[in-house]
């Protein structure tokens, strides 16, 4: 199980609903030794002492002061994806133990899906594939559309590393863009995507076709979405959401749904995950859901975990970790 000269890095297990994929693992176990969640339970007081690493993939294993008080020699948790919502991080510093993330690896991915949910939802591609393939089909109806996105005007919350990818993509659809940011991009970043700065988010949400949503998790974040900020949008408008589910208070988007305050949503991320299957989001013909496959392509899931390697090797030799989350 182990070999002394690699350091022993706790992961939840291989294979499985949420472990490391198994065509990554030749690639960790040239790096580590990998121990599983099932293996450190089975050899608490051996193998607590050992473990430097947490390798945490798709929020697995869960962390709290019960793990990181048995493991005394804990120097990093290196943590798949962009958001650090499922990471107590003030609890992490006071055990002295590093946070890294990989938020540049999965933007491009994110943001070639968010294009595809609206598109997917303008144009109404799964109920047009459902009408195209199902048996009891016999004609096209002349007037079935869907919704222009070429000069439609794209309203993006949060214009960070996704949200701009988002409006570079945008502007070669020949899109209006506003954006609302904590911070105004400089003049320079605007002018190459052509985007328009909302400083209140009011403005955006009046003005625009499609609101793509691309801001992390945070306190100020949370139900960022909600009853008034639906009323506020164009009863033509789509929601689209690519950032995390709990930006959206879900019960008031189902309600401004079902009562036409807007004309649709795509998300790709929902809360729980997945949705309870009577759930009415998954009843209604104008909403479109994925399974949260933002950066789940074989290249990317790849680099993250090449970075994760990177970033775990670098705590344990005390370099500079690279993308490490700080307080």
């Amino acid at each position: 199980m182990e070999d002394q000269k690699l350091p022993c890095v706790l992961i939840d297990c291989i294979g499985e609903k949420h472990g490391v994929y198994e065509e990554h693992v030749e690639f960790l176990k040239e790096h580590f030794c990998l121990i599983t969640m099932k293996e450190y339970i089975e050899n608490k007081k051996i193998l607590g002492k050992k473990i430097r690493a947490i390798y945490m993939w798709y929020h697995k294993p869960v962390i709290n002061e019960e793990l990181l008080q048995s493991l005394p020699n804990l120097k990093i948790v290196a943590s798949s994806g962009v958001g650090i919502d499922h990471l107590d991080l003030n609890l992490l510093s006071r055990y002295g133990v590093k946070v890294s993330n990989t938020p540049f690896i999965v933007s491009t991915d994110t943001a070639d899906l968010g294009m595809a949910l609206m598109l997917a939802s303008s144009r109404r591609l799964v109920e047009g594939y459902q009408m195209a393939v199902s048996p009891d089909t016999e004609y096209f109806p002349a007037n079935w559309l869907g919704d222009e996105v070429s000069g439609a005007t794209l309203g993006i919350i949060g214009m960070g590393t996704i949200g701009y990818k988002v409006a570079e993509r945008a502007k070669a659809f020949e899109m209006k863009i506003l954006y609302h940011n904590r911070k105004q991009r400089n003049k320079e970043e605007e002018n190459a995507v052509g985007a328009i700065y909302c400083k209140k988010i009011d403005d955006l949400l009046q003005q625009s076709d499609f609101v793509m949503l691309a801001v992390n998790l945070t306190p100020q974040t949370h139900k960022l979405i909600g009853k008034r900020e639906l009323q506020l949008m164009k009863p033509t408008a789509t929601l689209i959401n690519i950032s995390r589910g709990l930006v959206v208070e879900q019960d008031d988007l189902v309600e401004a749904l079902q009562n036409k305050v807007i004309k649709a949503a795509a998300l790709d991320v929902t809360y729980p995950e997945p949705l309870p299957r009577d759930h009415p989001l998954l009843k209604m013909e104008n909403v479109l859901i994925t399974p949260h496959i933002g950066s789940a392509t074989k290249k990317t899931r790849h680099l993250m975990m090449e970075n994760m390697t990177e970033s775990i090797q670098a705590a344990l030799t005390s370099l500079p970790i690279p993308h490490e989350v700080l307080l």
